[in-house]
This record gives C-alpha cells, sequence and structure tokens, in this order.
C-alpha cells in the first residue's frame, strides 16, 4: 500500500477582499479597507497548485462557496429577494454585510481536521469539520466545507466524514491549522500532535479549544498513545500567531517550530523524539517572533517529494528579512531531508494573514483511497488551465472596499459560482 500526502487547496474566490474581520491576525488589520486583487489572488493560488503539480505530486481543489451568502440574512428575519434583502443590510449593518462578503474559505487548512487512515480506530480517513466559531465570517463556512467534503470524499469505506462539533467558544475548532502529524512515513501510524490555546492566556482570542481537539481525537478513535495536546505559547498568540501554523509546520518525521511556539517546548520535543523513529526538530531562535510572523516562514508548505527527499514552499515575503532568508538557506545546507526551497507568490492571501499552508488541507491517500475520491476535484493540465480562464474571465480584477455593496459584484459572483458548477460537471 502506497500511500502519500495530498494537498487540496482552496479556490480563492471572487469577493476576496480586505475588511479587517479578524481579531488577532495582523495582516488582516494593517490592510482594512486597502483595495483587493481577486483575480490575481485566484491566479497566484492556482499557480502555487501547478507547482505542486510540477514536483510529480498530486494536487486537489475546493471551490469557494457563493459569496454574499443571504441565508443568515433570511435567519435574521430580512425580507425579501437576495438583491433586497442584501442591498437593506449593506445600509443598516455594514459589518455584518461584509462579513457575508468574506472569501476567507480560500484557507483550507481551516476546512477541517484530518485523521490518517493508518492512526484512526477503523482504518478509515476521518475528516472532522472545523466550526470556526471564534469569528462570525469564518463560522458561516461549516456547511458548506461539510457538504463538499462529503462528495469529494463519499466513499465511506474509505472515509468518514463528521459534521462540525457545537458552535461556542466552549468547542471553538479551527481545523487542521492546530493539528500536525509526526510519522516516520505517510503510509505508517503516527503521532498526532493537537496544538490549543489557554484560555484567557492574552489580548486576542484563542481560537483553538483544548475540548474541541480532545472531541475530534474521539470521533476518529485515536489510541490515547497517538495523541499529544500541546499548549500555544502564550506570547506568540499574542504576538499574531492566531494560528500554530503560524510558527510550526510538520512533515512526516521533521518539524520546523520557532523556539516560541510551544510552552514547555523542550518537554514535549523530548516526547517527541521518543515516540516518532528518526525524528528530525528543526527549531529556529535566531529570529524573533515578530519576524517569523511578518515574513511567515513557518507557514511554509514541507512536501515529500518522489524521490523521498523534501521540498519547502514558502511565500515570497520569507526573501525581504535577510535573517529570515539565513534560516532557509541554513536549513537547505543542512543535515536533514529538506533539499529544496522553492518561494511562491500568494501576496494576495498573505495581506489578508495566509501563506502557502493556509490554503491547503493535507489528506494522506493510498492509491485505492486516491482512486475512491472524486476525482473532479483532482486536477491535471487541462483542468488546471481550465480553472484558469474562468479566473480570467469571472473574477474582478480590482475591488475597493464600497464595490462590496454593487449589486453588479454580487451578479459577477453568481457568474463565476455558476461557471465553476459547470466546470466540475
Amino acid at each position: 500500500m502506497i500511500v502519500a500526502e495530498v494537498n487540496f487547496d482552496g479556490l480563492i474566490g471572487p469577493t476576496h477582499n480586505y475588511a479587517g474581520l479578524s481579531l488577532g491576525n495582523k495582516a488582516s488589520t494593517a490592510h482594512a479597507g486597502a483595495p483587493s486583487y481577486p483575480r490575481q489572488a485566484a491566479l497566484q493560488g492556482l499557480k502555487k497548485m501547478k507547482c505542486l503539480m510540477d514536483l510529480g505530486l498530486t494536487q486537489g481543489v475546493f471551490l469557494p462557496p457563493l459569496r454574499p451568502v443571504t441565508s443568515l440574512l433570511h435567519y435574521l428575519g430580512y425580507k425579501g429577494n437576495d438583491k433586497e434583502i442584501l442591498t437593506k443590510a449593506a445600509l443598516e449593518d455594514r459589518p455584518l454585510f461584509n462579513t457575508l462578503c468574506s472569501a476567507s474559505a480560500m484557507w483550507a487548512a481551516n476546512a477541517a481536521t484530518v485523521i490518517a487512515a493508518s492512526d484512526s480506530g477503523d482504518g478509515r480517513i476521518h475528516f472532522i469539520t472545523a466550526n470556526l466559531s471564534t469569528m462570525l465570517h469564518r463560522s458561516l463556512e461549516a456547511e458548506t466545507t461539510c457538504q463538499q467534503l462529503n462528495r469529494i470524499f463519499s466513499d465511506s469505506c474509505y472515509f468518514a466524514v463528521h459534521r462540525a462539533l457545537p458552535y461556542g467558544q466552549h468547542f471553538s475548532d479551527e481545523g487542521a491549522a492546530n493539528h500536525m502529524r509526526l510519522t516516520p512515513s505517510h503510509k505508517e501510524s503516527g503521532l498526532n500532535i493537537f496544538v490549543y490555546g489557554e484560555k484567557g492566556s492574552g489580548p486576542y482570542p484563542e481560537r483553538q479549544n483544548r475540548r474541541a481537539s480532545q472531541a475530534v481525537a474521539r470521533l476518529s478513535s485515536l489510541p490515547f498513545d497517538k495523541n499529544y495536546f500541546i499548549p500555544q505559547k502564550a506570547e506568540a498568540i499574542a504576538k499574531g500567531a492566531f494560528h500554530n501554523d503560524v510558527v510550526a509546520v510538520a512533515n512526516e518525521y521533521v518539524l520546523l517550530a520557532h523556539a516560541e511556539a510551544f510552552e514547555d517546548q523542550d518537554v514535549w520535543l523530548d516526547r517527541m523524539a521518543q515516540h516518532v523513529e528518526g525524528f528530525i526538530p528543526l527549531i529556529i531562535d535566531s529570529i524573533s517572533l515578530e519576524q517569523a510572523i511578518k515574513s511567515y516562514l513557518f507557514n511554509s508548505q514541507i512536501v515529500t517529494l518522489p524521490d523521498n527527499q523534501m521540498a519547502i514552499i514558502l511565500p515570497r515575503e520569507v526573501k525581504a528579512d535577510p535573517a529570515v532568508w539565513q534560516v532557509v538557506e541554513t536549513i537547505i545546507k543542512g543535515n536533514n531531508p529538506i533539499s529544496q526551497a522553492i518561494v511562491v507568490d500568494v501576496h494576495e492571501s498573505m495581506a489578508n494573514g495566509g501563506g502557502p499552508a493556509c490554503l491547503r488541507l493535507r489528506v494522506p491517500l493510498s492509491k485505492k483511497a486516491l482512486a475512491a475520491v472524486d476525482q473532479r476535484y483532482i486536477l491535471n493540465e487541462e483542468r488546471w488551465g481550465q480553472l484558469c480562464c474562468l479566473v480570467e474571465e469571472f473574477w474582478p480584477e480590482r475591488l475597493l472596499p464600497d464595490d462590496l455593496i454593487n449589486p453588479d459584484l454580487w451578479k459577477t459572483a453568481v457568474k463565476a459560482h455558476w461557471a465553476l458548477i459547470n466546470w466540475l460537471g
């Protein structure tokens, strides 16, 4: 049984904008009100997907939900057709309206937590849909995300898709952005690391609750010895590491993390070394948390190539700080399997606080499990090119905040949505 990790990237939607909705996300706050470039954003994401395809990796895609979303307005008692209620909401409650237009589903790392078949209690791959309940604009994604996961991974012989945990801070769950898996290889049993925020430890909300991570482990019947629940460093959250994947990333037996990523970090690293054969920790203390968060060095993708070497996929921002780039060069030259660094341009996503790792959900799949995936969501050269053409035709070139209330934009978003449905077939 050959198992490889497949990345499913979120296609960035046509209402991509900078509304500053995400408390604790410093990039989102800093760019609030700035013009956005949805077409460029989507093409940047697609080029990153193509980069992984060119490395010989299998690449999947998630389609964006329709925005603005009107179901919430109906639920809140607004009367009339979609245009009427959107117009009214834009006049009466602009923050709510901006929430309805959010394209944040682009960050597929928050779609769900994925538990590998070799770890779960029943030998299936488990997807626990994230409720994203800390932020209203993100919580609106859970239902459509669950529906899409059920379409893509519908074969119950190989997959189990779970709906989101109950909403509210008690079970706030932000998906794979706070989950890492360490294993000698993707096909072997591994150690699942759930990182959570300690309640009340800083000025920003802790988006991942320990209870939520424990529920994810129970739902997938993870054995007790395959779980670690690790508190994220309070200082890291306070400085803008709103998810663990802003300060740490793992691939197979390699962990790349900032020295201030976790509480009691040395203790946890010792435990990981005892549990994971061949464990290689790359712990970086030569740059500050501020540098790490600004550059998104740790929000890179580390991928295993067909020749079993590894590559690290980095945002172009890592080159803006010589100290950060020095870290990258040291890693590549060091005694570890990461043999090459590939820099990609995902600046439009970065400006809203999402680097390369935010844009993808990692799914370890055997050959048989991959064949059971809905193949319409697996990219090849032709289908990738078709998506690029659709983006060029339907995605707006530039959006200012006031453009969100223009009914012509809503029509454009609907046309783009149906173009994607037709592409899907």
